[in-house]
């Protein structure tokens, strides 16, 4: 079955940057719809990022512009690289399918403040 594996996380100053990794083995990556998700204390876990197997990224309004999704299917491994970085993007990352296909990882957490 596949396990997700999520790391990348820290704390980061507002304005600063991260880059979270996702590996996925046990399935033929390349052919998955993969996304990135964040959970807050109290909220939905909600999608931020999304990387199609065909090669189109889709990134919720919140994130437009500041983050961005790539992967290495050769590594079955996805990232997001986060720039500019809020409060607001605090929370613990998870990545999945678009379809929730995976079993939810460990997710790695996220910490943006001063």
């Amino acid at each position: 079955q596949v396990q997700p594996v999520e790391s990348g996380g820290g704390l980061v100053h507002p304005g600063g940057s991260l880059r979270l990794s996702c590996v996925a083995s046990g399935t033929i990556f390349r052919f998955e719809n993969m996304a990135w998700y964040r959970q807050t204390p109290g909220q939905e876990r909600e999608w931020v990022a999304i990387s199609m197997n065909y090669g189109e990224t889709f990134y919720s309004d919140s994130v437009q512009g500041r983050f961005a999704i790539s992967r290495d299917n050769d590594k079955n491994t996805l990232f997001l690289h986060m720039d500019n970085l809020k409060s607001e993007d605090t929370g613990d990352y998870y990545c999945n399918t678009k379809e929730f296909t995976f079993p939810w990882g460990q997710g790695t957490q996220v910490t943006v403040s001063s």
